[in-house]
């Protein structure tokens, strides 16, 4: 992850549209409520993942979702559950399907199409996005069956117990792969391979001895969480377009500098409040994101697959 981490703050150093207000970093480091508990809870009852169950099958359920924990530019139009964003949807679509079929096998995953998607999560077949998680999960089914006989605990034993390995080795999959381009730098965000390693290890389904090796996991609502909390200061045209709920294209350079500037201040964040690491101030504002202060403010939309 040290490439990743240089990549961000050159990208931080040269960015145009996103600034870190630096001088801010001290103060706000130390009111983050981070001693309470190493992994802060989800909202309330908000959380649809499985308490327990089978190893291979837990370990199925949090691969499976994070191969298509993406989408987020797209949310507004799915059909909802009531009370649940689009994450906790599709997370409650996946668990309810595996209780009562069985997770999807290696097999399985290579035959799935947008119809069967669709039926899983409550959602409508001819919905883009899920073709695109119909194609994500053909291509986990097929990594998985290629390089682990089809086994998803075999998979996370491979990383021997690193999360950095396990992360750089899923981010290696077309169904997790998250690289952009920044003038000549390579920034491998790596989001939902970073994030399946860290929701192996909340589970209870690995441990990991480097878990603060890994980075903040780039998506659109922490950049959001530290704009409204004053960390970020974005170029006013580039609000006025967040605003009016425009898509900021996937590559693109103000969309970059959301994920690379937001990922550099949490960097900021931990080496000012020591005994912490980037997956558990991800964790923390990721969390603080789902109050009403946060939901109620429009944030950045992009239709990718990388978050």
């Amino acid at each position: 992850m040290k490439e990743l981490r240089a990549a961000c703050a050159d990208v931080a150093e040269r960015a145009w549209y996103v600034q870190i207000d630096r001088e801010q970093i001290p103060l706000y480091a130390i009111s983050l409520p981070v001693d309470d508990e190493p992994w802060p809870s989800e909202p309330g009852d908000a959380g649809p993942h499985p308490t327990g169950g089978p190893k291979e099958q837990v370990c199925a359920y949090w691969v499976t979702l994070d191969a298509i924990n993406f989408g987020s530019g797209w949310f507004p139009t799915l059909q909802k559950r009531k009370g649940r964003s689009g994450y906790y949807t599709v997370a409650a679509g996946v668990r309810e399907w595996f209780e009562r079929h069985g997770h999807w096998s290696a097999a399985q995953l290579q035959k799935l199409d947008a119809d069967v998607v669709a039926r899983a999560l409550g959602q409508d077949p001819h919905h883009q996005l899920m073709r695109l998680f119909a194609h994500s999960l053909r291509d986990l089914g097929a990594q998985l069956q290629e390089r682990h006989g089809g086994k998803f605990t075999a998979l996370v034993e491979s990383a021997d117990g690193s999360a950095v390995e396990l992360a750089m080795h899923l981010g290696e999959w077309d169904c997790f792969n998250d690289v952009s381009r920044y003038d000549e730098l390579e920034v491998p965000f790596y989001k939902r391979a970073q994030i399946a390693a860290a929701d192996l290890a909340r589970a209870g389904m690995a441990q990991f001895r480097d878990l603060d090796e890994l980075t903040m996991f780039a998506d659109n609502l922490v950049p959001h969480v530290l704009r409204m909390d004053g960390l970020l200061r974005f170029d006013p045209e580039l609000v006025a377009r967040i605003d009016r709920g425009e898509l900021i294209i996937h590559g693109s350079r103000e969309e970059v500098e959301i994920r690379a500037c937001a990922l550099h201040a949490v960097e900021l964040i931990v080496m000012a409040r020591p005994r912490t690491c980037a997956a558990q101030i991800d964790q923390l504002l990721w969390v603080r994101g789902q109050q009403p202060l946060y939901k109620n403010a429009p944030r950045h939309r992009c239709r990718c697959a990388a978050y």
